[in-house]
């Protein structure tokens, strides 16, 4: 393990006072914020060197905490991850490999994509045998709160029936209904003044639990889960953040195009759409409301913070919001932009401010890692798939082990059915079309541009065999041939992409840009305070 003792890009900040968890002079559990985003890439702040987007709450959070570099979502989509942080369980072992929702078997065909395969039926809610992570937490004597997007089943599947206490606008729904201003259209979440900002709403909840169930009060230590909907589409801002980060592009310069064709779709190679940057920033503004919450209720130096994501940016299909480069593609893929994501831990009494840590860690860890923390009892039987990074954050080591994703499915974002090993260095990648087999070195090719598979022969092997093995134990699913497939058809279904789709997505940004750009709606009513 390589820790570097300052990240370059948010060095020389303050760092939070030591306390340490765990000892005889301090036996108060601590409280845990866990910050969840939605579809947010890990080049989407400045703190990891964005030139585009602002996030200065967000950047707080890695500048006082430690920064995973390899940190990994669980699937390259929302629901599975969501699952395998909640249960530390791979997405092929708990069986939710695609968004609930999506379609799959013959029912793909209405997609009208022309592809090979049809994908594998999946598991369409969070199963109730399981002790989650919030469940876990209960039994250690925690005060559980939920806030934003679960999207881990409908009524009955909800938080509440998962092992929050609370549940504030958490429902079957993967996208804000309502879009990101009152009225939101949410069941579990009453409208507030016309304009409201739903990030920023979701954070106002989160502060009011906090006052509500003071630890320091109650004695009752906290588990709040604050689970934006943004960055998912509809992506919308005010008109002021718009215009600033408009007036942003322009002065970086604006390049002459802002795509290029991928194996199914378009993926956006430039960070430069100023609807995208505004909902960027609300979202980073509401996490500065949490934040600053914890320092005025005495609880900043008790309190675990984590900030992840549930999957890369969305560079294809979607909103076609951002670019992950130096990440290959981005949501919805089996390449690097698709599953590498923001991963850090902020921990009073273990991370200093400014430490990296590069040995690859995934949302599984969550679960185990905040147990220990907490001082409570590791379930393995639960958390099968995910191990206690704890020593890392002390500046010690792991076992090294694998990593394993399972999307058997096409997506919207133009991805390919695959599963994915990552072993040290190494990734493999099985695609299931053909069943070939890719292999990259990470360390030396982050942008996966050279495959090594025909180099390694020994080594594709061993990992393609550790891969099947566990796919093979764990009863994942495979997507199987169309027998209506037509090549002719896949072929002209591309072409019309590359033709229309294409050009179309290279107008839409350039309209974004425009000084005139009009959405004639009211993405711009968002000028109403939230009361607490």
């Amino acid at each position: 393990m390589k820790i570097i003792s300052q990240l370059s890009v948010i060095a020389g900040f303050g760092l939070l006072p030591v306390i340490a968890f765990g000892t005889s002079a301090n036996k108060k559990k601590p409280n845990v914020l866990f910050i969840l985003a939605d579809d947010f890439g890990n080049f989407d702040m400045s703190c990891m060197g964005s030139k585009f987007y602002e996030t200065p709450n967000i950047d707080k959070i890695a500048r006082e905490g430690m920064v995973f570099t390899n940190g990994y979502a669980a699937c390259p989509v929302c629901s599975p991850s969501r699952a395998s942080i909640m249960t530390g369980k791979f997405p092929a072992r708990h069986g939710i490999t695609d968004w609930i929702g999506a379609a799959s078997g013959e029912e793909w065909r209405e997609a009208k994509r022309f592809n090979k395969l049809t994908p594998p039926d999946y598991v369409h809610a969070l199963p109730p045998q399981y002790i989650t992570l919030p469940e876990a937490l209960k039994e250690g004597g925690y005060k559980t709160f939920f806030a934003g997007k679960w999207h881990l089943g409908g009524k009955g599947s909800w938080p509440q029936d998962h092992g929050f206490d609370i549940n504030i606008g958490g429902w079957d729904a993967g996208s804000p209904k309502g879009g990101y201003f009152s009225p939101f259209e949410n069941p579990n979440l009453r409208d507030g003044p016309v304009g409201e900002d739903l990030s920023m709403r979701l954070a106002q909840e989160t502060v009011r639990f906090l006052k509500e169930n003071n630890p320091d009060k109650t004695g009752q230590p906290v588990f709040a889960c604050l689970s934006f909907y943004a960055v998912h589409s509809p992506i919308e801002t005010t008109q002021e953040k718009w215009s600033k980060y408009r007036q942003k592009a322009e002065n970086l310069g604006i390049a002459p195009s802002g795509f290029k064709m991928g194996h199914f779709l378009p993926i956006r190679q430039v960070q430069d759409n100023p609807v995208y940057a505004g909902l960027v920033e609300q979202m980073d503004d509401a996490v500065g409301r949490v934040l600053a919450s914890l320092k005025e209720l005495g609880l900043e130096k008790n309190t675990i913070v984590v900030f992840t994501s549930d999957n890369g940016g969305v560079a294809a299909g979607d909103a076609n919001s951002t670019s992950n480069l130096p990440l290959r593609a981005g949501k919805g893929y089996q390449f690097e932009g698709g599953i590498r994501e923001p991963y850090f831990l902020r921990v009073p009494g273990l991370t200093k401010g400014g430490e990296t840590c590069d040995i690859p860690v995934t949302g599984t860890d969550f679960y185990p890692t905040i147990l220990e923390l907490a001082g409570l009892k590791q379930k393995p039987q639960e958390h099968t798939d995910g191990v206690s990074l704890v020593p890392l954050l002390k500046g010690k080591s792991i076992n090294e082990r694998s990593l394993i994703w399972h999307y058997p499915h096409y997506g919207n974002q133009g991805g390919e059915p695959s599963s994915i090993i990552r072993k040290g260095d190494w990734k493999l990648i099985h695609y299931y079309e053909d069943d070939h087999d890719e292999l990259y070195n990470l360390k030396t090719d982050i942008s996966e541009t050279t495959d090594l598979a025909s180099n390694n022969p020994l080594l594709v092997k061993q990992l393609h065999k550790e891969l099947f093995d566990y796919l093979t134990k764990v009863g994942a699913r495979f997507p199987k041939a169309d027998p209506m497939y037509s090549a002719d058809a896949e072929k002209k279904y591309l072409e019309g992409i590359e033709k229309n789709r294409l050009p179309q997505l290279e107008q839409q940004r350039i309209k974004f840009l425009s000084k005139n750009f009009d959405p004639k709606n009211n993405w711009w009513g968002s000028k109403v305070d939230t009361p607490e």
